[in-house]
């Protein structure tokens, strides 16, 4: 398929500053993958109608942490934004990092940060044309060096909403799943964001399942997609981790017949990229790059939830992939004529391979 087949008007007024008051009162649009049905108008708490007892729901684990800092540059003061990706080497305080404006930011500057205490970084290491590798000059326990670093830090709000509304302290909390357990990802797992503890235990109270995986949720879902051909398109490395218990919960439902419902793109880019050639869940341990996009066969779950995100997104693509085109589009144009909220803080899409 081509990128220019996922383009659509997304008028402003539906992409989604903010999120719910409660988590599970999001919308929700339900699309039936074999029959073509589209039921809308529900409420996500009437996810519970779709599953029964012995189902279960894989959700991604990995937890945000306060990535976007801003700080000011030796000599000229001059503002300079540092959005933290990763954490090359904790004993020499190493960070992968993206900075914005990028052309004022040369090996050797030194960066100013200061909210309870002053810290210093320095520019080491050129590796694109925005990002940076930062030596953090700060000498103290690594555990203590965290805590500092994070305190300076704020949500990593997608640029579409930080550029709209200031950030605010809610952010930090709401841009987080409830279940959110290993640190590492700079942008949240947004499908998780609906589940709320209420609806969490009527689920386990029905019976349904709950397995863990972790994929570390980066940047590569909003880089723009800059080819025509998808087959061309090269999506970032994000680091997963598939436990065993994960996959005895999994394969024993999918083995006795009952859904597996992958909760997110994120988690169906990860047990994709962890499903075997026999359609069970394996362990597994490093990188995935998988870009999912129609036509593509899901090797493992038979239910996916997702959000109705911008155009041209990989996620779009994803959800394509598992419903199919055609009943994803009228969807996604149903959605806009009814007046779903898009975006990480959207309304809820539930897609069945029925």
């Amino acid at each position: 398929m081509k990128l220019s087949q996922f383009k659509f008007k997304l008028p402003e007024e539906q992409i989604a500053l903010e999120p719910p008051y409660h988590r599970d009162e999001c919308k929700l649009m339900v699309l039936h993958r074999k029959s073509k049905r589209i039921e809308s108008d529900l409420d996500f708490r009437n996810i519970l109608d779709y599953f029964d007892e012995d189902d279960a729901f894989i959700f991604n684990d990995t937890k945000v942490f306060p990535a976007r800092l801003y700080g000011t540059k030796e000599k000229t003061d001059a503002k300079i934004e540092v959005f933290l990706l990763r954490e090359l080497n904790a004993d020499q305080r190493l960070w992968d990092v993206l900075v914005e404006p990028a052309r004022k930011i040369r090996i050797g500057n030194k960066l100013f940060f200061e909210e309870d205490g002053p810290m210093v970084a320095e520019v080491i290491d050129n590796t694109t044309s925005r990002g940076r590798t930062l030596r953090f000059l700060y000498d103290c326990p690594h555990d203590e060096f965290k805590q500092m670093l994070f305190s300076l830090g704020e949500a990593p709000l997608p640029r579409y909403i930080i550029d709209r509304r200031p950030a605010n302290e809610e952010d930090m909390t709401n841009f987080q799943t409830i279940y959110a357990k290993n640190e590492g990802a700079v942008t949240a797992p947004a499908t998780g964001l609906h589940f709320s503890r209420e609806l969490m235990k009527r689920m386990e109270i029905k019976g349904i399942n709950f397995a863990f995986i972790t994929l570390h949720c980066g940047l590569g879902n909003f880089d723009a997609i800059e080819v025509e051909d998808l087959t061309k398109h090269k999506m970032s490395s994000e680091q997963m981790f598939v436990s065993a218990e994960a996959c005895e919960i999994v394969n024993k439902a999918k083995e006795s017949g009952h859904r597996v419902c992958c909760v997110g793109v994120s988690t169906a880019r990860a047990t994709e990229s962890a499903v075997g050639t026999d359609g069970m869940l394996k362990e597994f341990e490093g990188w995935t790059n998988k870009f999912i996009f129609p036509p593509y066969e899901f090797g493992l779950c038979n239910a996916l939830i997702g959000n109705f995100y911008h155009p041209e997104s990989p996620m779009m693509m994803t959800e394509a992939s598992f419903v199919g085109y055609d009943l994803l589009y009228e969807g996604y144009q149903r959605a806009l004529k009814e007046g779903y909220k898009f975006g990480c803080y959207g309304d809820a899409l539930l897609m069945l391979d029925d």
